[in-house]
């Protein structure tokens, strides 16, 4: 062939492959983590057929889907209630699947500019919207609600009252925020990567803020790998495996990271109340059954179950620090520590505003028959837990500060500042 010869032709499919790779392999890796942990949480006892849209429903939640759930018996009976929690190990494990299949072939590029990355991520949008349209419009069944044998079930069968109940996906909402989930994780995975090619002026941008973006990842990943050994500890010593088997597959960073953020000095506000709570840890359950809203903070968890909870205060302190030596150590040196200061405050802020927007629960669901059967009886309950969220953006804003300078310090005395 002569050294001049033009380049062979591209088949129509080049590109769409990988991305296909792409989509399927998160979206398998999410089912898997999803699949487990709804077994490990019993459902393989439900009905004949429900396993499915049940899945279908977590992974519609772990993308920041919304799920409805509703009741009907005619005119005689009703159920309300609603759904918002997001499984975050199942978000987890999809985002990092997903960042390094989208990564993975951007790496072997020679060519720099805009058009490779922004076409490999429309090719991956393209290919994702059809899949998450596909679990939203999945993630729905309806149940037939038993009555029981007391004056709600009598009422029932006099009546002929066969209720119902059930949950959806809103369609609509649930694609707009999975495209925006998917845009989010990409554009992590682009701000963390070193090989990706940019533009030389968002190059540069990245080239500053990924330290710190790599730091307050780590992080993040460290606080749920101190907690999944907590998990594992507390499910070989203390018993019932398979309920903390659930909780890590399901959601062992909504434990692990509000546990950071408090502490870190933030505050949660919080409340239990019928057949349902949080899975793990039990205390949190206890401080949070009460007649009113109540405050889940460093203070009120040493109060309720003695001084074991400060280790919350000293596990941050030693988690922030470790990242903010690492930030430092990865930076280009000349850097002054003022810099690395502002940089870690506003990343951690970012992280605890996520968290704070991610990690949040509220649940509700209450039946009645004629007027009878309150939302506090049987079947119903509500679990609320949300966080006091621009107090503990400040307080991140504070620690990252800190930490900044003193990392910055830390590394340049020992000499093993980046050259």
């Amino acid at each position: 062939m002569s050294a001049h010869s033009p380049p062979p032709p591209r088949s129509p499919f080049h590109g769409w492959v990988p991305a296909l790779v792409t989509v399927a392999g998160s979206l398998a890796a999410m089912g898997v983590v999803a699949a487990l942990g709804l077994w490990a949480a019993g459902a393989a006892g439900l009905p004949e057929g429900a396993f499915g849209p049940v899945l279908a429903a977590v992974l519609v939640l772990a993308v920041g889907g919304t799920v409805r759930l509703s009741g009907d018996a005619g005119g005689l009976a009703g159920a309300e209630g609603g759904l918002t929690v997001i499984p975050l190990s199942v978000t987890l494990t999809g985002a990092l699947v997903l960042g390094w299949c989208f990564l993975r072939p951007l790496r072997r590029r020679t060519a720099v500019g805009a058009p490779g990355p922004a076409g490999w991520a429309a090719r991956v949008a393209v290919l994702w919207l059809p899949a998450v349209l596909g679990l939203a419009l999945a993630a729905r069944r309806t149940f037939e609600v038993p009555l029981g044998d007391d004056l709600l079930g009598d009422l029932g069968e006099l009546f002929g009252v066969r209720p119902v109940a059930g949950f959806a996906a809103d369609v609509l909402p649930t694609v707009l925020t999975g495209l925006v989930w998917l845009a989010g994780v990409l554009m992590v995975a682009l701000l963390m990567s070193r090989g990706a090619p940019l533009p030389p002026g968002l190059a540069r941008s990245r080239a500053g803020a990924r330290p710190a973006a790599r730091a307050v990842v780590g992080l993040l990943l460290a606080s749920v790998a101190v907690a999944l050994v907590v998990a594992l500890v507390v499910a070989a010593t203390r018993g019932r495996p398979a309920e903390t088997f659930a909780v890590i597959l399901l959601g062992l960073p909504n434990v692990a990271w509000p546990a950071l953020t408090i502490g870190l000095g933030a505050t949660w506000e919080g409340r239990v109340e019928g057949p349902f709570g949080l899975p793990m840890p039990r205390v949190l359950d206890e401080v949070l059954r009460t007649p009113d809203v109540s405050e889940l903070n460093l203070g009120s968890l040493v109060e309720h179950d003695g001084g074991r909870w400060w280790w919350l205060l000293v596990a941050a302190a030693v988690l922030v620090a470790g990242a903010a030596c690492f930030m430092a150590a990865a930076s280009p040196a000349g850097v002054p520590p003022w810099q690395h200061a502002v940089r870690l405050a506003v990343a951690l802020a970012l992280a605890v505003l996520t968290i704070g927007s991610t990690a949040r629960v509220s649940a509700r669901i209450g039946l009645s028959v004629l007027g009878i059967g309150d939302l506090g009886e049987g079947l119903s309950g509500q679990v609320l837990l949300e966080p006091r969220l621009w107090g503990a953006s400040g307080l991140a804003l504070l620690w990252g500060l800190v930490a900044g300078f003193a990392g910055a310090w830390a590394v340049r005395g020992t000499g093993r500042r980046k050259r």
